[in-house]
């Protein structure tokens, strides 16, 4: 038995070779090995750094990969992102710049990693440092003539900065700055804050804590001074027809002044303005009016004010029956009869338009260009050459257009 066995035996690994063979060959030929780009970029994961330092540069943060893989295997991949992973181990590095390569990893098996870009990864390290920074307050213009500001105060007066130690290094100054030009009511804002060096530019790359900051100014008014309304005063009536729908002022609040305060608190609610005559207008006013004022009373700033009138037609509407329509673009080898042959009309606007308004001031059109023999049911157009009229509607809403080769025969009324 041992003499057939030595005899045979290069024979039977022979055979073992060829039958794997075979079915390595009819395993590839069904499920062929495919060599492609991997379709979207890989994420780079940070694992194993300092919480004591930080990466201070830009560095790529995606791997593109190149794989081999069979085609059932290229399916599980590109279903599922979470089979594969780029990692950058930063265990037991101190601060300073290091080349480091990516370890791709891949779930799914078999796969053969062909080439990654970029291939290495270069990063900075340097120690995480923080700070404590008193906030410099910043308050520009001035509040509105008659007013004074209260004392100005922030929800919080230091801040702690971090970030890199030569950045943090950098900073001099947190600053507040908030513009209360013309305030006139007390001021409750949410500030950001400015991170300065010691040349007054922007530091970038440091985290504040807090970053955004509640700044509350008090803002009364001065005593001797009040903030009024005014009103207009007017006299007419407007052109017949037209109806008055607006009267503005600009400013519609004034600041007036005395010495005696209790003179200003006396006054009523408004001040009024000279009369503006507006008898007979049919368009809109614009004019500036003097106020009339007390004595020992004045205005803080201009003595006048401008006054705004806004004076519109009143709106009517008109009906036009058994308007004529008119065919056009007719094909002169045929015949177009219409059914109706006219309609009625419906039309709004202003009255002043509608009273001069004309039959003839429109015309009814009903457009048959390229239309053959044989009946149509078409939408008439009303044409109005003044754009204030408007067409609410027609009756009938569409006609009937019989087209033919032949005239139409006119009918005739027996004696």
């Amino acid at each position: 038995m041992f003499r057939w066995i030595g005899k045979n035996i290069s024979s039977f690994f022979l055979a073992l070779i060829l039958s794997i063979g075979v079915w390595a060959a009819a395993v590839n030929a069904a499920d062929p090995n495919e060599e492609l780009d991997y379709p979207m970029p890989i994420e780079v994961e940070i694992v194993g750094q300092n919480t004591d330092l930080l990466i201070t540069n830009d560095y790529s943060k995606q791997i593109n990969l190149t794989l081999r893989a069979p085609r059932s295997i290229w399916e599980e991949l590109v279903a599922d992102t979470e089979n594969v992973h780029a990692i950058l181990d930063l265990s037991g590095l101190e601060v300073g710049a290091y080349t480091l390569e990516p370890q791709i990893q891949i779930s799914t098996q078999p796969t053969r990693i062909i080439s990654l870009t970029p291939s290495s990864i270069y990063i900075t390290l340097e120690e995480l440092a923080t700070q404590s920074l008193p906030i410099e307050m910043d308050i520009l213009g001035e509040p509105a003539l008659g007013y004074q500001i209260g004392t100005p105060r922030l929800s919080k007066n230091i801040v702690i900065i971090s970030g890199a130690k030569s950045l943090v290094d950098q900073v001099a100054t947190i600053r507040a700055s908030f513009d209360l030009s013309n305030a006139s009511e007390s001021i409750d804002e949410t500030l950001s804050l400015e991170i300065l060096d010691e040349n007054e530019l922007p530091v970038s790359g440091i985290s504040l804590t807090p970053d955004e900051l509640q700044l509350t100014i008090p803002v009364s008014q001065q005593g001797g001074y009040r903030d009024i309304a005014v009103k207009v005063g007017v006299t007419g009536q407007v052109a017949n027809l037209y109806s008055l729908t607006n009267i503005s002022a600009f400013p519609p609040l004034i600041t007036v002044y005395s010495t005696d305060t209790q003179l200003v608190n006396d006054l009523p609610g408004v001040i009024e303005t000279e009369a503006l005559d507006i008898n007979g207008a049919n368009e809109d006013i614009s004019a500036r009016l003097n106020l009339i004022l007390p004595e020992n009373i004045s205005v803080v700033g201009d003595q006048s004010v401008l006054v705004k009138v806004s004076i519109e037609a009143i709106l009517g509407s008109l009906t036009i029956s058994d308007k004529t329509l008119e065919i056009i673009n007719l094909n002169p080898a045929l015949f177009a009869q219409p059914s109706p042959s006219s309609i009625d009309i419906i039309i709004s606007g202003p009255l002043p338009i509608l009273d001069e308004f004309s039959v003839d001031d429109l015309r009814v059109v009903v457009d048959v260009e390229e239309l053959e023999a044989g009946e149509y049911q078409l939408v008439p157009t009303v044409e109005i050459l003044n754009t204030a009229i408007k067409v609410e509607s027609i009756l009938p809403e569409s006609i009937e257009i019989t087209i033919s080769k032949t005239p139409f025969s006119t009918p005739t009324v027996s004696p």
